[in-house]
Formats: C-alpha cells, sequence, structure tokens
C-alpha cells in the first residue's frame, strides 16, 4: 500500500481536554505513522500524519470527532508532501 501524508487542523473544544494524549493513544496500534499532535493555540489542534493511506485515513476519521471530551466546530485536512525525516508519531509542544 503507499503512504501518503495529511495535515489536520481540528478547531473547537480541543484544548485543555486531553485532546493530544488521546490522539497519541490513537495512533498507537498503527504501525506506520509518522508526524506529530500539536496544540496551535487555544482553540487549535494541528496533527501531521504520514503513513499507509489506510492507516492515515482511519486517523483523520478519528480526529474529526475526537475524545469524548472534545468538541469539534470546524475541521481541515490538507495534502502533504512526504518527509523521508519525519520520526515516529508523538507529541510535540
Amino acid at each position: 500500500m503507499s503512504d501518503i501524508a495529511r495535515c489536520v487542523r481540528v478547531h473547537g473544544r480541543v484544548t485543555g481536554v486531553g485532546f493530544r494524549y488521546a490522539t497519541l493513544r490513537q495512533a498507537g496500534p498503527y504501525g506506520t505513522l509518522k508526524g506529530y499532535v500539536r496544540n496551535v493555540d487555544s482553540f487549535t489542534v494541528e496533527c501531521l500524519l504520514q503513513g499507509e493511506t489506510g492507516e492515515v485515513q482511519a486517523m483523520v476519521a478519528w480526529l474529526r470527532q475526537g475524545p469524548p471530551s472534545a468538541r469539534v466546530t470546524d475541521f481541515q485536512v490538507a495534502e502533504m508532501p512526504l518527509d523521508p525525516e519525519l520520526p515516529t508519531f508523538q507529541m510535540t509542544f
């Protein structure tokens, strides 16, 4: 299967509710995922996902809702070029 990369921006009640930690846990079982999840500002989380198409698509679908404590009000996905230097999936600050 081919690899893809996507940058996802999630807006709403997504900071201070464990969104990044839940995203990190959700990504854990996927073996090919690389990238990061980070807070951008008080109402936005950004997630860069790179890996097998199915794994990236599954994470994008999960991010549309996020954990039960979050309330997503807006959501954008952008195609990104593949980055061979991207580390394993992690939370950044």
